[in-house]
């Protein structure tokens, strides 16, 4: 079975903790001992991640450059792929012994150049401020921020992603039994031209979107979007709150869910399984067991027994 993994940003870097080296070298190392997990288990595998905190303190490192020295959010986000898959790509490896390939792909994606998320701003990226500060940040740089939980943080332009151009490598590496980990940070937003040509663009896609759309372009089996969290919660943050096991992508759409953190999230989810696949929400530590049915909430079109092998 082909399975798309989706590392969440809190699950490769928890909240509020340091943006150092080894502390996401560490964060990695515990995500590919999960993933490690679904490939012994007989998967093969897609990995991909977000970046929201690492492409916000490059952005933040940019600025002590003049304005036009700094590099756009494109360019940061091949960075952060970059950086970020390089961790991830070495500590599977290692969790596997060094028995299967695994290789990193730096992964365009195409938006529209007239997506509204142009002109309406709701990424987060970057770390969490106070709201004095994030306030002061924003007066300075320009900046246009939003309340995340009870924090603050800079919000950036998120289109939607329509196509994967890189799409026809990543299968040529699939069909050589390679674990591919690709469209880190929702991949590098591009627009393409009337000529067909590819430029960058100040955006940065949302990462369970794109994996979505990547899932679905590679005919995946499966879509897990892993995080911090057990499962879907119905009710959440009341007495009744309850975890959902299992779900058809109608009933998911109608939940009403915090649309900074899990609405996104089973957006994506719903649209990948609309589709037939199974998708599955839950903990970084739990993914075989999601597969399985035995965590986590799978949004499947048909309510049916785990999916194996």
């Amino acid at each position: 079975m082909l399975v798309v993994a989706a590392l969440g940003g809190n699950a490769l870097l928890e909240r509020g903790q340091p943006l150092t080296a080894e502390n996401q070298r560490a964060n990695a190392r515990t995500a590919a001992v999960a993933l490690a997990k679904v490939v012994r288990a007989g998967h093969d595998l897609v990995v991909t991640h977000g970046n929201g905190p690492q492409v916000g303190l490059l952005a933040l490192q940019g600025a002590a450059y003049k304005p036009d020295e700094a590099y756009p959010l494109d360019v940061l986000g091949a960075e952060t792929g970059g950086m970020i898959g390089y961790m991830i790509e070495q500590e599977l490896e290692n969790a596997l012994d060094h028995s299967r390939p695994v290789a990193t792909l730096l992964t365009q994606v195409v938006v529209d150049r007239a997506d509204p998320a142009f002109q309406n701003p709701t990424k987060f990226i970057g770390p969490v401020y106070e709201r004095e500060e994030a306030e002061a940040r924003a007066r300075a740089a320009g900046w246009t921020i939003a309340a995340d939980g009870d924090k603050w943080r800079r919000v950036v332009p998120s289109p939607k992603p329509v196509e994967i151009p890189d799409i026809r490598v990543l299968k040529l590496l699939l069909d050589q039994n390679v674990i591919v980990i690709c469209t880190g940070g929702g991949g590098i937003p591009v627009l393409r031209g009337k000529d067909g040509s590819l430029t960058g663009v100040e955006a940065v896609i949302d990462k369970d979107a794109a994996s979505a759309l990547l899932a679905t372009e590679l005919g995946a089996d499966a879509l897990l979007l892993l995080t911090d969290v057990p499962a879907v919660m119905r009710g959440f943050g009341t007495p009744e709150q309850a975890e959902i096991a299992e779900i058809t992508p109608e009933d998911a759409l109608k939940l009403d869910l915090p649309a900074g953190s899990m609405q996104p999230k089973v957006a994506a989810a719903a649209q990948f399984a609309a589709s037939g696949g199974m998708a599955g929400i839950g903990r970084l530590d739990s993914a075989l067991a999601i597969l399985d049915g035995k965590a986590g909430t799978r949004i499947v079109q048909n309510k049916s027994s785990a999916i194996k092998g």
